[in-house]
């Protein structure tokens, strides 16, 4: 019954942050390739903002879930769902320093433009953060995928 808590918790976290990866893959990135500096500027900042305030919670809840479902994924014994967990966290981890390593310099330095002052190559700067974004999608879709695996193979 543990493991069946564990895992729950941990899918449903989780889900929250592929959630994200999947929204850019369905719109977001081609939307925010679609606008003009200006557009761009206060999308970040409103995106920047609500996530500063929200989504650390929700990756911190992710990464505690997923790293005490180890531990309980050796007591079950089940080797799908113990790659799975370590695979879940791995990702998390990776995820979460390419977002400290990469993304958040970049929203730093988007929150200090104005929309008449910002540099020249805005749009090298977006398809920088966006390059990292993707290679956090590339990450949280593995992470997620190996977790679902794991629970429904275990």
């Amino acid at each position: 019954m543990i493991t069946n808590i564990a895992l729950f918790i941990t899918v449903m976290a989780y889900s929250v942050i592929v959630s994200q990866s999947f929204m850019y893959l369905l719109a977001l990135r081609d939307t925010q390739l679609k606008m003009d500096a200006t557009s761009y500027i206060q999308f970040r900042k409103l995106v920047d903002r609500n996530m500063q305030a929200k989504f650390r919670y929700i990756t911190y809840a992710a990464l505690l879930a997923s790293l005490l479902l180890i531990p309980i994924a050796f007591a079950d014994g089940s080797w799908s769902l113990i790659t799975a967990s370590l695979v879940a966290f791995g990702m998390l981890v990776f995820d979460t320093m390419i977002t400290i390593k990469g993304n958040l310099p970049i929203n730093n330095a988007i929150n200090a433009w104005t929309e008449n002052h910002y540099p020249a190559n805005w749009q090298e700067i977006r398809a920088r953060w966006l390059q990292f974004f993707q290679y956090r999608q590339i990450l949280n879709i593995m992470g997620f995928a190996a977790l679902v695996a794991g629970m429904i193979f275990r």
